[in-house]
């Protein structure tokens, strides 16, 4: 038997480790794609650095889809479910409108797993889902490596 979407039972086993890296992605609702519109997009890139700058995290790399976020960062102080309610509600606030899924999926980053391999499959996501040919021509994505 699965959960249902948004349960308790789908946190269980979540865990939050500080100066650890976690691949989290957020949901719109409904898969709304709110981030297809330019500046929907810029402010909520604000709202990740507005968490680096908190020293809440410090963002490794991001890519913003039109209806979901992929960001990898290291969890600097505070624990996850908190650092991702503050950054959508800080989103949230800016636009006066619920737009997000509840919940979020996480995956911490194992010591031997590779990070610069996690940043690629998030950059490269705009590509397998055809919005552009090339990473370089999608301008809602970064990473400290590339």
């Amino acid at each position: 038997m699965h959960p249902k979407k948004g349960s308790r039972s789908l946190r269980k086993g979540r865990f939050s480790h500080q100066n650890n890296a976690y691949h989290i992605t957020l949901v719109t609702q409904h898969r709304k794609p709110v981030f297809k519109h330019f500046l929907c997009a810029r402010q909520f890139i604000k709202s990740l650095k507005m968490s680096d700058e908190k020293g809440v995290t410090q963002t490794l790399c991001f890519c913003i889809m039109p209806d979901h976020v992929h960001w990898l960062f290291i969890l600097k102080s505070n624990n996850l479910s908190q650092v991702i309610a503050r950054v959508k509600s800080h989103y949230t606030r800016a636009f006066n409108t619920k737009i997000w899924q509840d919940g979020f999926h996480d995956h911490l980053i194992r010591s031997n797993e590779d990070l610069i391999n996690v940043a690629r499959y998030i950059v490269a996501n705009p590509v397998r889902a055809k919005i552009v040919d090339k990473v370089a021509n999608y301008p809602h994505w970064d990473a400290i490596w590339l």
